[in-house]
């Protein structure tokens, strides 16, 4: 019989939980095992709605030595939000006291909910939560729950994950979709952003899953609350340029005033301070901004073309990789290196337009 640690996964199905699982699925000594409303989750539950008894259920067949919730709702309206934001982590703590006190809780929380954070500045964990949209507020609801449970538990407060398999609800999913999508109508095609002047803080998702697993790992009790990010802010207008350089299409960018994200348009700036990742768990970013945006290409973009296209789209990775390079990308530079082009795209004199 396999012995090892047994790690229950929530939401093992979305962007954060999918690449957790693979990482964890490739691990000696963990026997990963994954719950949510898919036919491919090993136990069927619907988190949204579950209730007390029925998750106790679940953790009483899973034996769980740990628990980690993935599980939550970036769009979907305030009733997803809050459903899978807010109650599912209440839910959880609660279930957890009945079927599984001694398991650890790794739970994945945003930095969103630290809200208006001044520019210039690394937040740290102690700073106040202030979230200005319906998203933070559930997401800290979310924490405080986990926080307060008395349970061995532990909110990773991520920043902005990006990476392959990147959803659309976020920008540089959204962004990469477009400029696929634009790429088949051809050179000049001008996709529409909205206000890019915003600085993020952009983590890889496979660092995000190191730090899950480095949690599960750390010997207790850990600190509530440790930030994941690359501790680097990034105006997002770099990032767009950077997935274009990537891309290669020829397509342009077209930067209109207004359109940005309801979630959070009212924050022009967000940086984590990761010291206490690095002190608590070890952590530490790895992968570039770079980094991410090629495997966020290389894996959803390389169908989106036609036979003929694909050559072209893998020299131009390569050529990208390669200026990556010279400016101080993946394995030479900052945590942060960018793609820049050195000549501007092709114009079309009757451009298509792809809004984002």
């Amino acid at each position: 019989m396999s012995t090892g640690m047994r790690v229950l996964v929530l939401g093992a199905t979305g962007f954060l939980g999918g690449h957790l699982t693979r990482l964890l699925r490739a691990e000696r000594g963990i026997l990963p095992c994954t719950a949510g409303r898919g036919s491919g989750a090993d136990l069927r539950a619907d988190l949204a709605a579950v209730t007390v008894p029925e998750l106790a259920a679940l953790l009483t067949a899973a034996a769980p030595d740990a628990v980690v919730n993935c599980a939550g709702a970036v769009g979907g309206g305030p009733g997803e939000q809050s459903a899978l934001n807010s109650r599912l982590p209440a839910v959880l703590c609660a279930a957890l006291k009945q079927a599984a006190p001694g398991a650890r809780l790794v739970h994945l929380g945003s930095a969103a909910e630290y809200g208006r954070v001044p520019h210039g500045e690394r937040v740290r964990e102690e700073a106040p939560a202030a979230p200005l949209g319906h998203y933070g507020a559930t997401k800290l609801a979310g924490t405080l729950a986990v926080t307060s449970s008395g349970a061995d538990a532990v909110v990773l407060r991520v920043t902005n994950p990006v990476g392959a398999g990147a959803p659309e609800a976020g920008l540089p999913g959204r962004l990469a979709a477009a400029l696929r999508r634009a790429a088949v109508t051809g050179p000049g095609t001008v996709v529409r952003v909205g206000d890019l002047s915003a600085h993020r803080d952009f983590v890889d998702v496979r660092d995000v899953a190191r730090a899950v697993h480095l949690a599960l790992r750390a010997p207790g009790p850990l600190p509530g609350v440790v930030n994941i990010g690359s501790g680097e802010a990034v105006r997002v207008r770099e990032l767009a340029t950077a997935l274009l350089a990537i891309a290669g299409s020829g397509v342009r960018l077209r930067e209109e005033a207004g359109g940005g994200s309801a979630r959070s348009g009212q924050v022009d700036w967000s940086c984590a301070d990761v010291t206490r990742a690095a002190t608590a768990l070890g952590w530490r970013p790895r992968h570039s901004l770079t980094d991410s945006l090629t495997a966020l290409w290389e894996e959803n973009g390389r169908e989106t073309v036609g036979t003929e296209g694909h050559g072209k789209e893998r020299a131009t990775v390569r050529a990208a990789r390669a200026e990556a390079a010279r400016a101080g990308g993946p394995g030479g530079g900052s945590a942060a290196g960018l793609l820049v082009p050195r000549t501007p795209l092709a114009a079309s004199p009757a451009p298509a337009e792809e809004p984002v």
